[in-house]
């Protein structure tokens, strides 16, 4: 099980991150994009790249990864803080943080 301060400090190592509260919650933000945000409900919402990772990753771990109705329609899955360890933490912030950032940062990352 991740705590809050696991995702901001591994939300924060990646380069060019910042946060910023969303919706009255910490989000995590690349390039001025939101790529993470923390919920009151002991979930992470992170964007993905589209609708059918999202359902993919929901059928592969449904224990880990879900959603609501609320975000239908949306790149992003929840992913449940008390289901991942930190290096599945880890996994999906970096793929949601490549979605976002800049190509250059991205570049220069992978360098």
């Amino acid at each position: 099980m991740v705590t809050e301060d696991d995702v901001r400090r591994a939300a924060l190592a990646l380069p060019g991150t910042s946060e910023k509260p969303s919706y009255g919650t910490p989000g995590f933000r690349v390039g001025g994009k939101l790529f993470a945000r923390l919920r009151g409900d002991g979930s992470l919402l992170v964007v993905v790249a589209d609708e059918s990772e999202k359902h993919a990753l929901i059928a592969a771990d449904p224990d880990r990864f879900f959603t609501t109705a609320h975000y239908d329609g949306y790149a992003s899955v929840l992913v449940r803080m008390a289901a991942v360890d930190l290096d599945g933490l880890a996994d999906v912030l970096l793929e949601a943080w490549r979605l976002r950032a800049p190509a250059a940062l991205v570049a220069e990352f992978d360098g």
